[in-house]
């Protein structure tokens, strides 16, 4: 349904037909990791996410998995190879 509280007029998957189902009655303000974020839009009220309503909850394990202005560095992980099936490989060479 379409947002009546804070984000009037955008799409809103807690709105229903009573109101905001959200605790408290509507979306609560990014925090200051949030900034930078691509899913931060800007209303005349203040700033909040598209994607989640309360977004601190979503930074207390680290961070945000939908964060777009964090870049993760991807580790790898060299791969363990097994000595006996190494051995058997070169054998049959």
């Amino acid at each position: 349904m379409i947002c009546q509280t804070i984000k009037v007029g955008a799409e809103c998957g807690l709105m229903t037909k009573k109101g905001c189902g959200f605790k408290g009655g509507a979306c609560l303000l990014i925090i200051e990791p949030c900034e930078g974020c691509a899913k931060v839009v800007e209303y005349p009220i203040g700033k909040y996410c598209k994607v989640y309503p309360e977004p601190s909850v979503k930074w207390l394990s680290g961070k945000c998995p939908t964060a777009t202005h964090i870049k993760t560095e991807a580790v790898e992980a060299a791969q363990k190879i097994n000595p006996l099936k190494a051995s058997k490989r070169a054998n049959k060479k």
